[in-house]
């Protein structure tokens, strides 16, 4: 539960590293100095809590976290779990689905490491428009940690494919599916798919504000009036998800304060009541993380 009510960003990398599969260096998110300043920022503009989805396979860093929570006051929820295809640690595929829950509950009740206890299980994903066998070894784990646990569970969708199977293998398989987030289901760019989704329950991630190469962030805005209308924002939370030192202000990104500074005045222009912002980066949050 979060120590101060305040907004929360609900998928980001404090630090991150995918450079050796993507062979990019740029993918090797360890600017401390600069993310601290992003994330001090942040805190400024009324952030308290940030969700790190990041696991093992991903260049997981506990130690490197909890220093910028310390240096930063905002608190950050770590999380447990295993990415996805060609990301995954080559013990996934040696141990059974048994010994991977328990590795995920291990985190959620005594800590990562030496460092924090996990409060999210995520961020895990699935490959485009498939689940392949690895992913859904780990998403059998996940069923199982979560229902052991009540950790609520945070999901990657590769361009927000396999975002509908996702959440119908969690209904099915008994996890209370009003605190699972389907991630990145924005880069669908279908409003009548993300009503579908969200029809099973689950909540829907537009977590990738400002990729605009992507999709448009005014296409969000209009998909985020449209679920208002629909009464449906209470199943929506809001994030960035940045990964690339490029990412940053200071290296000419976006920065973390694009989401305050420039999509939140486009939702308020697109005619979006403060009430309904309120819900997205606030009251969602606190509920989902709240077990």
């Amino acid at each position: 539960m979060m120590a101060e009510v305040g907004y929360t960003l609900m998928h980001e990398h404090t630090t991150i590293d995918l450079s050796g599969v993507k062979q990019d260096a740029d993918c090797r998110l360890d600017c401390h100095d600069e993310t601290v300043r992003e994330y001090r920022r942040l805190y400024e503009l009324g952030v308290r809590t940030i969700v790190d989805v990041t696991n093992k396979g991903m260049g997981q860093n506990s130690a490197y976290v909890s220093r910028v929570q310390e240096e930063t006051g905002v608190h950050i929820v770590q999380s447990t779990g295993f990415y996805k295809e060609p990301f995954l640690p080559p013990d996934i595929y040696e141990k059974t689905v048994q010994e991977l829950a328990a590795h995920m509950v291990r985190e959620i009740r005594e800590g990562i490491g030496d460092g924090p206890k996990a409060g999210m299980i995520g961020e895990i994903g699935t490959s485009k428009n498939e689940m392949k066998p690895a992913e859904r070894k780990v998403f059998d784990a996940a069923v199982l940690a979560a229902k052991e646990t009540g950790c609520p569970v945070y999901t990657h969708t590769t361009l927000g494919t396999f975002g509908l199977e996702q959440a119908q293998y969690f209904r099915r398989a008994g996890v209370d599916v009003s605190r699972v987030v389907i991630g990145h289901l924005d880069l669908s760019g279908d409003l009548a798919y993300i009503r579908k989704v969200l029809s099973v329950g689950v909540c829907a991630g537009f977590d990738t504000v400002g990729k605009n190469a992507y999709l448009p962030d005014e296409k969000r805005a209009a998909f985020l009036k449209a679920l208002e209308e629909d009464g449906l924002l209470g199943q929506v939370v809001l994030s960035l998800d940045l990964t690339r030192k490029s990412h940053l202000r200071g290296r000419g990104g976006i920065g973390y304060a694009y989401l305050f500074e420039t999509f939140l005045p486009m939702l308020r222009k697109a005619g979006l009541r403060e009430e309904s912002i309120h819900r997205m980066l606030t009251e969602n949050p606190a509920r989902i993380l709240n077990f």
